[in-house]
């Protein structure tokens, strides 16, 4: 790995890993939409399901496309390298995330004030008629059960490599499979005529995925500005973050410390003149969170270095 381009080779198998789940995302969500459009039929909620489930594959492609450029070294166009295609991808799958959320609350608001009584009709297999209600079911049941094996699998991989992308796509998978159950709630509530439970039930969970993604973009936007390395979970500072910027003045007095986030990695800045042995990053951020420290520089014309020197 050099300064700016490549991936660390701490991180490198969980990263591969995270591809490989991110292939898998796309090809076994491809699957669900399929067979979710083939039995859909003229329900509303089927048809949202599908549109739902078709936008929960962008942060799978963004992720992959981020990390396919950040293993790019840098060059003339881009001295500093591609690192920050994750902080972009991050950015476009907290939207996408937020785009789901909005999209379910709209479509639950409206049936609910339409008071829109969906109907599901029958449908001819073999000779024989069966309420189509069976093959909605038996497909949304199909579409619970990648997201949540998928979501399941990345959450740790994304902790392992502070990775908001991956982060963010286990979030669609867990707004996709609560999405799921929402729809089986709706079909069997339109067989017992509750036409309203659909919509409560979707309504229900579009706020959880709403607050995910406002969280995810809040985040986003941080980092886009240089902002200090945020957790992964929400907007606090990350703990590695915190306890660097503690190391940082320890070693050299009560000085600014500035730190930000560069995709996974982190920067930090020091007013300080520069010793003459910097401190390794396993020194300040310890052997497991070392190749998280990307750079470490001394500003020597700011005041505050300038009294020390």
């Amino acid at each position: 790995m050099s300064l700016h381009g490549g991936v660390a080779d701490d991180i490198t198998p969980d990263l591969q890993r995270g591809v490989r789940l991110a292939w898998w995302t796309l090809g076994w969500m491809g699957s669900v939409v399929i067979v979710m459009w083939l039995v859909m039929g003229s329900s509303q909620a089927m048809k949202a399901a599908v549109i739902e489930d078709l936008l929960s594959l962008i942060p799978a492609m963004v992720f992959l496309i981020a990390a396919h450029w950040e293993r790019k070294e840098p060059n003339p166009r881009f001295p500093f390298g591609y690192r920050r295609a994750n902080s972009l991808a991050f950015l476009i799958a907290a939207t996408a995330l937020i785009a789901v959320g909005a999209f379910l609350a709209y479509e639950s608001v409206t049936t609910l004030i339409r008071r829109e009584h969906p109907t599901v009709g029958g449908i001819t297999l073999f000779g024989e008629t069966l309420w189509l209600g069976w093959l909605m079911l038996a497909a949304l049941a199909y579409s619970v059960v990648p997201p949540l094996i998928l979501g399941h699998l990345k959450l740790p991989i994304a902790e392992r490599i502070q990775d908001k992308v991956l982060h963010t796509d286990a979030l669609m998978q867990k707004a996709d499979w609560q999405t799921g159950l929402a729809g089986m709630a709706g079909v069997m509530g339109i067989g017992l005529g509750w036409w309203w439970a659909d919509a409560a039930a979707a309504l229900f969970i579009s706020v959880s995925i709403l607050r995910d993604g406002w969280g995810a973009l809040r985040q986003a936007v941080a980092e886009l500005l240089d902002g200090a390395p945020r957790a992964l979970e929400n907007d606090d500072l990350a703990e590695d973050a915190v306890k660097l910027h503690a190391e940082l003045q320890r070693r050299f007095g009560d000085v600014s410390v500035r730190l930000r986030e560069t995709g996974r990695y982190i920067a930090a800045e020091v007013d300080a003149p520069t010793p003459p042995h910097p401190p390794a990053a396993e020194e300040l951020m310890g052997r497991e969170r070392a190749w998280r420290l990307c750079s470490l520089s001394f500003r020597t014309d700011s005041p505050e270095a300038g009294a020390d020197a």
